[in-house]
């Protein structure tokens, strides 16, 4: 299994995960088709179907021009979010499968958008797995409470993404790192860890260069978000249980000038 990813609009990110056997690719979140099919195309790969995390336009917008360019090709999204240009709905726990060797699984996390999807890839055994989470896990971040509630987050992101194998490799929806982790300082002064792949992130960036993937395990270490369990996080955020937290944290980040 190996994955590309494609940089688009201002700060997007789409993906290729590819069965390196087969040569057989999917997309994730194509916005521009064109470039997609054009990595696709130097790569010599063969598109064989696409998987939308959520109906936003910077991330299904690009659907219904990629079935012109690709006649047949099959659209995932998630069932509860009416994502343009979808041919097959995904719920929970959904399986489909990119040649023998590579199996995706829909994981329904809420709260961003109703039927936000995320796809946890799985590969052979010796290759760490992938999460594509979209808009729900952001590196050092989550996602705007736009159709759900900080319940449905603490569900979606320290039970479901939380509980997957610490090396999954997570590939989220945009280049919002060294932001996040600016803002996740401000909330853990003293945490050496969110310190050091801020360092990181800046430098990346200031090459050029993405930050993705991160991890699940250092999103445990260093995303605010994910740490809510956590009572000296609780307690700075004057609540008293880890969704309470967890919403006062969205609330301070939303309003957060970095």
């Amino acid at each position: 299994m190996k994955i590309y990813h494609i940089p688009c609009l201002e700060d997007n990110y789409s993906y290729l995960i590819v069965n390196e056997s087969t040569k057989e690719a999917a997309a994730v979140d194509p916005v521009e088709p064109e470039k997609v099919l054009e990595a696709s195309n130097s790569y010599g790969l063969t598109l064989k179907f696409v998987l939308t995390t959520h109906h936003h336009w910077d991330h299904a917008g690009g659907n219904d021009k990629i079935k012109e360019l690709v006649p047949g090709i099959k659209v995932y999204g998630g069932s509860l979010d009416n994502v343009k240009g979808c041919t097959d709905a995904v719920e929970n726990g959904d399986k489909v499968h990119l040649g023998a060797d590579i199996t995706v699984l829909a994981l329904h996390t809420p709260c961003h958008t109703k039927g936000h999807i995320s796809y946890y890839v799985t590969g052979k055994e010796d290759e760490d797995p992938a999460v594509f989470t979209g808009d729900t896990l952001f590196i050092a971040g989550c996602g705007k409470f736009f159709e759900g509630t900080a319940e449905q987050m603490y569900q979606s992101l320290n039970v479901t993404l939380g509980s997957l194998p610490k090396p999954t490799r997570v590939y989220c929806g945009h280049e919002y790192t060294a932001k996040n982790l600016q803002f996740a300082l401000t909330v853990e002064p003293d945490n050496l860890k969110i310190l050091q792949k801020l360092t990181w992130a800046q430098n990346q960036r200031q090459v050029g260069q993405p930050t993705i993937p991160s991890t699940i395990e250092d999103e445990l270490e260093t995303n605010p978000f994910m740490r809510v369990d956590l009572h000296a996080i609780q307690e700075k955020m004057g609540s008293k249980s880890p969704v309470q937290a967890l919403g006062e944290l969205r609330k301070l980040k939303d309003n957060w000038k970095g």
